[in-house]
């Protein structure tokens, strides 16, 4: 599928516009293994999840590019409009099924993008709310948008930087505990392995049933 635009999101992150395979079908949260189609690289898959509605007559990826792994998202980000990718079929267990607290860290945040535009164009937005851990302000992806649609529902976290209109530290219990009042809803967790784990298990500490934590396996 050829890529039909690409626009910055932050000073690591870019928007990937990409033409639809006719019939296509994802729901929100979902995502699809990527490969670029070039020589030496149309192999090499990684996971992306969708950032566009699936009414919607394109596809959208946010992507987070590592400079310093010299792997497939270094390579995506040298590509241009008319490139091509290769994708698979749409997968994935993060899927909305009630309001509750949406917590991401970094580029854990992109399958919850869907999510939030699709709730949002459908007038059911309130009542959620994000919790999103960053190292400095200026790696959070689509902050404006955030603020904008979850208005206070919408936590910044920053463990490198102490700047107003954000939080300061990780999320920990204690914090959790503070921006947190009701343990009876469903918790969306995704960002590092690591950072999943811990969470999970600071809400299962915290009265949150096992089932009602939904994350990728």
């Amino acid at each position: 599928m050829k890529i039909l635009e690409i626009q910055p999101v932050t000073h690591d992150v870019k928007r990937y516009k990409v033409e639809k395979p006719k019939g296509y079908f994802f729901i929100p949260g979902q995502a699809t293994e990527v490969a670029i189609n070039k020589e030496k690289w149309k192999s090499e898959f990684r996971p992306f999840s969708f950032t566009s509605l699936p009414e919607e007559p394109h596809l959208e990826f946010v992507i987070k590019s590592y400079h310093d792994h010299h792997g497939v998202t270094n390579q995506l980000d040298k590509l241009k409009v008319g490139d091509e990718l290769i994708l698979n079929d749409s997968w994935g267990a993060i899927q909305y099924k009630g309001k509750g607290v949406f917590i991401a860290g970094g580029a854990g945040i992109t399958p919850f993008i869907g999510i939030f535009r699709s709730l949002e164009a459908k007038g059911k937005l309130i009542g959620n709310r994000l919790i999103f851990a960053n190292k400095t302000a200026e790696d959070v992806i689509i902050e404006s948008y955030f603020r904008k649609s979850l208005g206070d529902d919408f936590i910044s976290i920053l463990a490198n930087e102490q700047i107003g209109g954000h939080q300061h530290g990780m999320i920990d219990k204690d914090f959790i505990q503070a921006h947190v009042k009701d343990f009876n809803q469903e918790f969306y967790v995704c960002g590092p392995d690591q950072m999943v784990k811990d969470i999970s298990k600071i809400l299962e500490d915290l009265g949150a049933k096992p089932d009602a934590i939904i994350f990728e396996k």
